[in-house]
């Protein structure tokens, strides 16, 4: 791997030297707007890795908003059909359209991992209407096919890391986000959670967190190069912790860290390289 702002990546057509040009720089720019908890989370990684990232990261973005951005249903399907049509593009190793996002993540992603993030994308569809959950399965599918396959893509474009195990990390992460946005869901008439009682919260929280330990016990499983990409999960526990403790924390909105606590616990997380 090089140093400065070159990486070596595997992409559609082998080995790329991704360099941080105007496309990334864009990106950038969208999460920071957007997403300040990841952009903080890259910054704080090697700089070797941000052009992998900050792609990434802004196809989150992007994706996650596209069901909020309108009221009209068939628009919505719409947004996140074109971020389907656009990963199938790199995944079939078609010419892949010109796009500031879409651009620099066809030098990110391998077609395998391009195919694993279309339903990443198609699981979105939730977010565009106002039915429950159908039950256990169907949010932990939601969970998994969004913050794990998310994860997993921005490990596996870094280094050698285990699918499982990094899927693991991610659904704990991918929880206490979502334990995170409860009050803004709920606001929107979205319903959120399958038991909102304090008992049903505390028992997510229980198991998200469950499954981020077992990912740490086989923390040998991810390698060095792609652990950076599992930096954006830093507060994750913290989260968790809380919610198990005091369920009616979220509901309330309590779940974010101080910015003091929030700019050391990441430092910690990085120079202890712990994820």
């Amino acid at each position: 791997m090089e140093t400065g702002a070159r990486l070596w990546a595997a992409g559609r057509g082998g080995r790329v030297t991704l360099e941080f040009d105007d496309d990334v720089k864009s990106c950038a720019a969208l999460v920071h707007r957007a997403d300040p908890d990841r952009f903080m989370a890259v910054m704080a990684a090697p700089v070797a890795v941000r052009p992998v990232l900050f792609p990434l990261y802004a196809l989150n973005v992007e994706v996650a908003r596209a069901p909020w951005v309108t009221q009209e249903a068939m628009i919505a399907e719409m947004r996140l059909q074109w971020w389907r049509d656009a990963l199938q593009e790199i995944a079939e190793g078609q010419t892949v359209r010109r796009h500031e996002v879409v651009t620099p993540l066809s030098q990110v992603l391998t077609p395998e991992l391009a195919a694993m993030m279309d339903e990443y994308v198609a699981v979105r569809r939730w977010d565009i209407y106002r039915d429950p959950f159908e039950d256990e399965a169907h949010f932990d599918a939601y969970i998994d096919h969004s913050a794990g396959s998310l994860m997993v893509a921005a490990a596996q474009a870094l280094g050698a890391a285990d699918k499982d195990v990094v899927r693991d990390f991610g659904y704990g992460v991918g929880v206490a986000n979502w334990l995170r946005a409860i009050p803004d869901l709920e606001a929107r008439g979205r319903i959120p959670l399958l038991d909102g009682t304090p008992e049903g919260v505390r028992a997510l929280a229980q198991k998200a967190m469950e499954r981020l330990q077992r990912a740490r016990s086989t923390a040998s499983s991810v390698s060095s190069e792609a652990r950076p990409a599992l930096f954006s999960g830093w507060q994750a526990e913290w989260v968790l912790r809380r919610a198990v403790a005091r369920p009616d924390r979220v509901a309330a909105g309590d779940l974010a860290q101080g910015e003091i606590r929030r700019r050391l616990s990441l430092m910690w997380a990085v120079t202890r390289g712990r994820w």
